[in-house]
């Protein structure tokens, strides 16, 4: 855990610090968005796992779920467009000792930002990324995304969809994600496990979270996915496996899969970097006089 820098702390235990909870911002999603659920579910999770609050830091980039930092009472950084997972790494490498969760949606993330996440993937970051997938872009008022289904209407796409839509379950596990899961914001209890053993888990852990958008989205809606979602843990499944999770991840239709897709203990970029051996960046005795350095030669 980070060595604590906020004086007013310095006296209290680990477990006498504040945990994350709701901030005085209320959230400004439309009524009914899937979006409530999931910050519900991080919360929940953080609570769960007792990780104070000035030891957990939210990045996010650009779009309606993107606001999520501001709704929590943690540390948070609202980037720009599709750039969220190099903030968090950031983060991650100048202070390891910290809980960095990366939030957007599939336009952010799979879109302008999917260059960084496979990236980040492949290296086995250790940190978090949860995505409030719609398959549209809600903040722009409904265009065609990524992850929007073939012959979808949309505002850009009148005639409907003619790419085919990236799988963003796929794409992890081909990407070297060593934690991969998927949930639905309308069953907060189970995306919170999901979402806290994510946490929980070293390397780069992925939960891609079906959030219906109830205002530019009228077909992958609650009961769209209600009607069809079943849970990986009561199929069977060995997330063990690598194939049998590709294999998992390829289904959709009347049956659609959530849980933890695969999961595998593998060295993490902080494990590996010598650099960082020493300890975050943030502590080591030579940090500051480093970037006093560096500063001086741009000023």
């Amino acid at each position: 855990m980070a060595e604590s820098v906020a004086m007013p702390f310095a006296s209290l235990t680990a477990t006498q610090l504040p945990v994350v909870s709701k901030s005085s911002v209320k959230p400004t999603w439309c009524p009914g968005c899937g979006d409530y659920g999931v910050v519900a579910s991080i919360e929940m999770a953080l609570k769960r796992l007792k990780i104070p609050s000035k030891d957990v830091v939210i990045v996010s980039g650009i779009g309606c779920s993107s606001n999520l930092p501001a709704f929590l009472s943690s540390y948070g950084f609202h980037g720009l467009h599709g750039r969220t997972i190099p903030v968090a790494e950031g983060v991650r490498w100048g202070n390891h000792g910290l809980t960095v969760i990366g939030t957007g949606g599939d336009g952010d993330g799979f879109g302008i930002g999917v260059g960084h996440l496979i990236h980040a993937m492949r290296r086995n970051v250790k940190l978090t990324y949860v995505t409030m997938d719609n398959q549209v872009y809600g903040l722009t008022t409904g265009q065609a995304s990524p992850t929007s289904r073939m012959g979808q209407k949309t505002k850009s796409t009148p005639t409907g969809v003619i790419e085919n839509p990236l799988d963003p379950v796929s794409l992890a596990l081909a990407s070297g994600a060593t934690y991969v899961a998927r949930g639905f914001s309308g069953d907060v209890k189970h995306l919170t496990d999901l979402v806290a053993n994510g946490i929980q888990h070293k390397g780069f852990a992925f939960v891609d979270v079906f959030s219906p958008c109830v205002t530019y989205n009228k077909i992958n809606t609650f009961d769209f996915f209600r009607q069809r979602v079943y849970k990986l843990e009561s199929a069977g499944h060995d997330p063990s496996n690598l194939g049998a999770a590709f294999q998992r991840s390829l289904e959709w239709g009347d049956k659609i899969p959530i849980g933890l897709f695969y999961s595998v203990d593998k060295p993490t970029y902080e494990d590996l970097e010598e650099v960082l051996a020493a300890g975050p960046l943030a502590y080591q005795s030579s940090g500051l006089k480093g970037r006093e350095k560096l500063l001086d030669e741009f000023v």
